[in-house]
């Protein structure tokens, strides 16, 4: 049976820290839903309210667009190995990109400064709803480890790369909405 709180509870934030990977799903008023799997460990929790994500330059940029057209977000985790759960966080994002200052911030205060390779922006999440539901559906499944696939390409691009990579393709969303991620 779903279950729902007005903020994140101490095994809520139990539950998210010990999870390799989330989705985040998104939309614009008309459109394409995006769903996209994150992994590599960017999530925290700021606080019983708010969460945060460091995304990285990828194929696309569809949760930047949706944000500034919309600002709906909902975070998805499920338990792939131990007891079965699913937990959602719904509410309203802002992608705060490289180079701002909110970003610096976030980054010092929630990252420890550490920015990995391709960092492009940092998706706060600000929490109306916090559901929780049976997950007897999911999986079960071992994590192995995480795919250093992405690092190496970041690196390899170098910033003027990894520059030129955004403007060409994470400009605007699937359906031509600027995602304010390119300078």
């Amino acid at each position: 049976m779903a279950k729902q709180f007005p903020t994140l509870l101490a095994e809520h934030r139990s539950f998210i820290a010990r999870q390799p990977v989330f989705f985040v799903a998104s939309a614009a008023a008309d459109g394409r839903v995006n769903l996209s799997p994150k992994g590599l460990d960017p999530l925290r929790v700021i606080d019983e309210r708010t969460v945060c994500y460091l995304d990285r330059t990828g194929s696309g940029a569809e949760v930047a667009a949706h944000l500034r057209a919309d600002g709906r977000l909902t975070l998805m985790l499920c338990a792939f190995s131990g007891p079965p759960l699913i937990l959602r966080l719904y509410g309203r994002g802002e992608s705060l990109p490289r180079g701002g200052a909110a970003y610096g911030q976030l980054l010092a205060e929630v990252f420890g400064g550490a920015e990995p390779p391709g960092a492009r922006q940092i998706v706060r999440l600000d929490i109306d709803l916090v559901q929780t539901s049976c997950g007897f559906g999911v999986p079960l499944m071992d994590f192995v480890g995480e795919r250093p696939s992405l690092d190496r390409w970041a690196q390899a691009q170098g910033e003027a790369g990894l520059s030129e990579y955004r403007r060409a393709r994470n400009a605007l969303s699937l359906d031509g909405l600027p995602t304010g991620l390119v300078d």
